[in-house]
């Protein structure tokens, strides 16, 4: 009975061998589209998957990777236990529920209005003026907010001082960072979010709108029954990819903007271990943070795959 069932497995996987080798070749070209995927996901993010290692270790640059001892759960205790945590848990947590729930949905308002709009060429002039910020680097960004913001020649302050009011601060002032952060990220990606819903609602079919109207309903009720739910699926995963990144405030930004005078109020976990890691090369704490963001990522996209799945009966 044993040898027999060997046989019939040894018989079954030489099976599977086949028809995956002939798969293969029946779609050449399509895994070598594949191919340069395949070959930078491996070597950019799994290889490096090695280096976790290093959160159970405390790194020594003397002794290498492999040399440096063990230490367990030290370093994730040392970062729970430090005097920053619960400031980084919640200037990260903050910032980033304030962008995911303002700059989640501004980009579908965004594509809501201008589905509504029947002036082509303002729709697409509107269109370029907000999807052109999408490609501007934080360098430049702070750059016009520094123009736009200082206290002395900034545009704004100089007309506030015009009204008899004293100017603003508002670069260093803790009272507006988290504003200016989240400020700034949604008009830097409004208008580049907005284009995947455009494109979905495209997609709807244009007798769902006739009939509608045929029964009276308003252009509200047509958002609400018609375009909101041919575009739910696109929300959907929107939301889940959005919810992975839970932890990631924006290390770009939040580098650029953060000084002295705001650092409280918009320091996160990343640009922490920025300073841990590479300034101080604490690699094993910096590893350690990292190894927990990413295990609070999981988690987050598990969970939303599940609710996805109760109220839309799929998932992904």
């Amino acid at each position: 009975m044993t040898t027999d069932g060997a046989l019939e497995r040894r018989i079954e996987k030489t099976g599977v061998v086949k028809r995956v080798i002939r798969n293969v070749r029946r779609y050449r070209m399509m895994y070598l589209l594949l191919l340069p995927g395949l070959v930078y996901f491996t070597i950019f993010k799994y290889l490096p998957m090695f280096g976790l290692i290093l959160a159970f270790k405390k790194y020594n640059v003397i002794l290498g990777f492999w040399g440096s001892p063990w230490v367990g759960l030290d370093n994730f205790s040392n970062f729970v236990q430090g005097v920053y945590f619960w400031d980084l848990i919640e200037n990260t947590v903050l910032i980033s529920l304030y962008k995911l729930f303002f700059g989640f949905s501004a980009p579908i308002f965004l594509a809501l209005m201008l589905n509504e709009v029947s002036a082509q060429w303002f729709k697409r002039w509107v269109q370029t003026i907000t999807y052109l910020p999408h490609f501007l680097s934080w360098v430049i960004v702070y750059g016009l907010m520094v123009s736009l913001l200082s206290p002395g020649e900034g545009i704004v302050n100089v007309l506030i001082r015009q009204m008899g009011f004293e100017s603003i601060s508002y670069l260093t002032s803790p009272d507006w960072g988290r504003f200016l952060v989240v400020a700034s990220d949604i008009w830097k990606s409004i208008g580049w979010g907005a284009i995947l819903y455009l494109a979905a609602l495209s997609g709807i079919d244009p007798s769902l709108y006739e009939a509608s109207r045929i029964d009276g309903a308003s252009k509200l009720r047509q958002i609400w029954h018609v375009t909101l739910p041919g575009i739910r699926n696109v929300i959907i995963i929107m939301l889940i990819i959005n919810l992975s990144h839970i932890l990631d405030a924006g290390f770009d930004q939040i580098f650029m903007m953060a000084n002295v005078f705001n650092q409280e109020k918009i320091d996160i976990i990343d640009t922490w271990v920025y300073r841990e890691g590479l300034q101080r090369l604490q690699m094993g704490i910096a590893t350690a943070v990292g190894l927990f963001k990413s295990l609070i990522g999981l988690i987050l996209v598990i969970s939303a795959n599940r609710i996805a799945k109760k109220f839309d009966g799929q998932i992904w």
